[in-house]
């Protein structure tokens, strides 16, 4: 382990010395815990945020078309001919 000093707020300290009480664990430990949680969430939206992108996708779904079908399934088969040759190769 490595041994690292950090400084923190006093509301920070107090809910580290209840949740260590409550816990019956050190604190080390429970800042060692939080600081897992912290990071397996960290990449992950939160409930407004995806509350939010839900419903910007039913606002665009529910929007007219702005192309024909036709057009949208021909540029669709061009990208997946492209992609099959390779892409766009340069040299």
């Amino acid at each position: 382990m490595v041994k690292m000093t950090f400084t923190l707020d006093e509301e920070t300290v107090s809910a580290l010395e209840q949740a260590a009480t409550r816990l019956s664990k050190p604190r080390s430990v429970v800042v060692r815990e939080a600081i897992r949680e912290y990071g397996a969430r960290a990449g992950r939206l939160s409930e407004d945020e995806r509350r939010r992108m839900l419903r910007s996708i039913d606002t665009l779904s529910r929007q007219p078309p702005t192309r024909a079908r036709g057009a949208v399934e021909r540029e669709l088969t061009d990208v997946r001919r492209a992609r099959r040759a390779g892409g766009r190769r340069s040299g």
